[in-house]
């Protein structure tokens, strides 16, 4: 069977395997999903099967980083590791298949979102007459050689081509998996950057929406990795909970345009590092202060743009529900803070809705993979920064 028949058979299965990957901002690792789709659109049935966080080696990890949300890198590095992201991430998902007990030729597709290694929408780098623009690097063709499977990949072209500005694509996967009538929801993802998508009991497409709203971990992380020899994250937020909010700090720290402006927005580590929180201190006359306090303020930080972001909603909301999912959902600090400033929306995880929250990034590329190779264009509106589109570059194995 060629290739191109190979495809459309695999597509009009009854039920496809789909392995969804993520490897975020944090670097700690491959999220793996493997996924069981029946249908498409609102008719969608996703079951999910098997998952795991595939550890990152600490030389791979140093690789990664030194060519991370830098505006200045070594562009030879740019392209080994383009080839070497996607060599590790086909050996990752080799051993993930294995150790489920599956064969590779069981699996009908993968889709990988690629490892971000920078994002520029033009808010953010802000150079006339040039496009907004973003960079996963993780080669398709690389992944589908090495696993024998058919890959989707670098979906946020797309979305940038259509007329948005690469993220977040939330909105897409959420829209057809979590929407419930009746039920205002609210999809609060906590990674390295913080994003949500709103979704009203209506099931009106045209007022789903999915924006970032700050930093999630990634100024925790960088701080602790900066300052505490040999921690990658403040883990139980155990170094913040000894530390004190410095209003003056938050102050600065909340003193930027990105916190005014529009939804739907995204955002990025190239905004939100640390030479962001150095300007703040000087400003704020706070450079001296303890490392403990500084990391109190940027927990408190990355919870009030949560907080103020979701406030800008509530009014329209009945009996809100909010679903976390994200590495910072684990931090009891951040929480803490959350639900305090929001005491009339009912907090959960995804695990109430059958969907492990740590897998639900790599489970909505897998929906998104899916949706391009047998769904239709779900209609969300003639909206700025809200393409109607498909996602996914197709690499075949052969």
């Amino acid at each position: 069977m060629n290739q191109i028949a190979n495809l459309y058979q695999k597509s009009n299965k009854e039920e496809k395997l789909i392995i969804g990957l993520m490897s975020g901002t944090s670097m700690d690792g491959l999220d793996i999903a493997l996924c069981a789709f029946k249908g498409n659109g609102t008719n969608t049935e996703i079951k999910l099967l098997h998952f795991k966080t595939a550890d990152y080696t600490d030389v791979f990890r140093k690789q990664v980083k030194s060519i991370f949300s830098k505006r200045e890198v070594d562009l030879e590095m740019v392209c080994l590791m383009n080839e070497q992201v996607a060599i590790t991430h086909a050996q990752l998902i080799n051993a993930a298949i294995a150790e489920w007990g599956y064969r590779n030729d069981q699996i009908d597709f993968i889709a990988s979102h690629g490892q971000t290694i920078y994002h520029a929408p033009k808010s953010l780098h802000k150079r006339e007459g040039l496009p907004n623009a973003t960079l996963q690097i993780g080669d398709g063709d690389h992944i589908a050689v090495h696993t024998g499977i058919i890959t989707l990949s670098d979906f946020r072209q797309k979305h940038i081509a259509g007329g948005g500005e690469g993220a977040p694509l939330a909105v897409y996967g959420d829209y057809l998996i979590f929407s419930k009538e009746n039920e205002d929801r609210i999809m609060l993802n906590i990674g390295g950057i913080a994003n949500y998508t709103y979704l009203p009991g209506s099931l009106d497409a045209a007022k789903v929406f999915s924006t970032d709203v700050g930093p999630g971990n990634t100024l925790m992380d960088q701080y602790v990795q900066q300052h505490f020899a040999g921690l990658y994250y403040d883990k139980d937020a155990a170094i913040a909970r000894k530390g004190k909010v410095n209003e003056a700090l938050l102050k600065e720290l909340l003193n930027d345009s990105f916190f005014g402006a529009a939804f739907p927005k995204t955002t990025g580590p190239e905004l939100f590092s640390l030479s962001y929180l150095e300007h703040a201190q000087k400003a704020s006359d706070t450079a001296s202060i303890a490392k403990e306090d500084v990391m109190a303020t940027l927990c408190r930080f990355s919870a009030q743009g949560i907080i103020d972001s979701i406030q800008r909603v509530l009014s329209d909301m009945h009996n809100p529900v909010l679903y976390l999912s994200g590495g910072g959902m684990h931090n009891p600090l951040l929480l803490d803070f959350l639900k305090e400033a929001l005491p009339q929306i009912t907090f959960k995880t995804t695990s109430a809705l059958e969907i492990h929250p740590d897998a639900k990034e790599a489970v909505l590329f897998a929906l998104l993979a899916n949706e391009t190779l047998c769904g239709g264009q779900i209609y969300f509106g003639e909206r700025v920064n809200v393409p109607s589109i498909c996602m996914g570059k197709l690499s075949l194995p052969k």
